[in-house]
């Protein structure tokens, strides 16, 4: 094993150990600057994409590190998120109802895999790039830098059906918070440390409207929210309307403050009751969590660095690492083999050449079947997931 990958994982196992017991799901065998013979600029590349992006539109830095918590937590950092069909002819997991349209910043992958693909063909994985891409979302929202080991390979299948149960919601208290958190083999202070995410970014109104309309026979609000707050809340949000269209509903910054710089004033707005969603609010409900939230409140550089140890564990739950095991995917959106079966027909590459905004050489742009209809579900927990990046 290279000695800079024995570093990082003496250093990260020797954090683990503070905390508690490491669930097997955490792979060994990633290496910081895993690229640096094959592709040594590839890290950079990366960076500049997102940087870009983000520059254009600051909703991608909370997107991105979204994306990547929703590909790790299901089957491992793996790239199945980025799936637009399985092989196995499987529902991918971007069309479940904890993904469709909420998911940002699939684009900037795009960008990002065909920018590093014509540097060094097929070498580097998508899982890398999403790993890379959150790192940097996450720098480029004010957190100080941090090492992202790489030798991830990309996952061959992609099924939506993994998801009910085994994915934070916003419905969720700090039990089954931590007990999903648990069983990927992060702990109770990684759950704490990866809601700080929630300092950028914001949520649709129906993912917590039953906290301000309705809430229960005595209170159509919930007590446990600053009244000031909520009265802001109702003004933007009308109450819920089961015919109305989800993918219309307004929007609203989960942290009215710093809601574009990720920090810990987050945990200072738990505090002063003005947490949005159900499971935000449930961290100041719980002792223990209450008593870490407190704590980063106080002590932003401490949160800083649980947040990037938190993020490395998360990179490297049930990783696929060999030669022998996954693929680097040429496109991030199809498992290698599918591109030949999605050539555009003659009359559709007429279309497209009508079209002058047109660029062939983006991967991205292909005919793909129409997104299935977002579902209307009595339980709003099943339609978000647990990291909710504005659009």
């Amino acid at each position: 094993m290279p000695r800079l990958t024995l570093l990082f994982l003496v250093a990260l196992l020797a954090s683990a150990a503070r905390r508690g017991a490491v669930d097997a799901s955490i792979v060994d065998g990633l290496e910081v600057g895993f690229y640096g013979q094959s592709c040594p600029d590839a890290e950079g590349a990366i960076r500049n994409v997102v940087n870009n992006e983000i520059g254009m539109n600051r909703g991608i830095a909370p997107g991105l590190i979204r994306l990547f918590f929703h590909d790790c937590f299901i089957t491992g950092c793996d790239a199945s998120i980025l799936l637009d069909e399985s092989p196995a002819g499987d529902v991918p997991e971007k069309e479940s109802s904890a993904n469709g349209f909420t998911l940002v910043g699939l684009r900037t992958i795009d960008i990002a895999k065909s920018t590093v693909e014509a540097m060094c063909p097929r070498t580097v994985s998508c899982a890398d790039i999403l790993a890379f891409a959150a790192r940097d979302a996450a720098v480029a929202a004010g957190l100080p830098s941090y090492d992202v080991a790489a030798g991830r390979r990309d996952g061959m299948r992609s099924n939506m059906d993994d998801l009910p149960g085994n994915f934070p919601v916003p419905g969720h208290h700090v039990p089954r918070l931590t007990e999903l958190f648990s069983q990927r083999g992060l702990t109770q202070e990684d759950l704490v440390a990866l809601s700080g995410a929630h300092s950028i970014g914001g949520a649709h109104c129906f993912m917590f409207s039953n906290r301000i309309y309705g809430f229960s026979k005595d209170a159509d609000v919930d007590p446990s929210l600053d009244p000031d707050y909520a009265a802001r809340l109702r003004q933007v949000c009308p109450p819920k309307n089961p015919n109305n269209d989800p993918q219309q509903a307004p929007k609203v910054k989960f942290d009215a403050r710093t809601g574009e710089r990720l920090d810990a004033a987050y945990y200072s707005e738990l505090l002063a009751r003005r947490g949005l969603l159900t499971s935000d609010n449930a961290l100041i409900e719980d002792t223990q969590t209450r008593a870490m939230v407190e704590a980063f409140a106080r002590d932003e550089v401490m949160w800083q660095q649980k947040f990037a140890e938190a993020m490395q564990k998360v990179g490297m739950l049930d990783v696929l690492i060999g030669e022998d095991k996954g693929q680097v995917r040429r496109q991030c959106r199809l498992v290698n083999g599918q591109e030949q079966q999605q050539q555009p027909q003659p009359q559709q590459l007429q279309q497209q050449q009508q079209l002058p905004w047109f660029r062939p050489h983006f991967p991205w742009f292909r005919q793909r079947r129409p997104p299935r209809p977002f579902p209307h579900h009595p339980m709003g927990d099943l339609i978000n997931g647990f990291f909710r990046g504005f659009h």
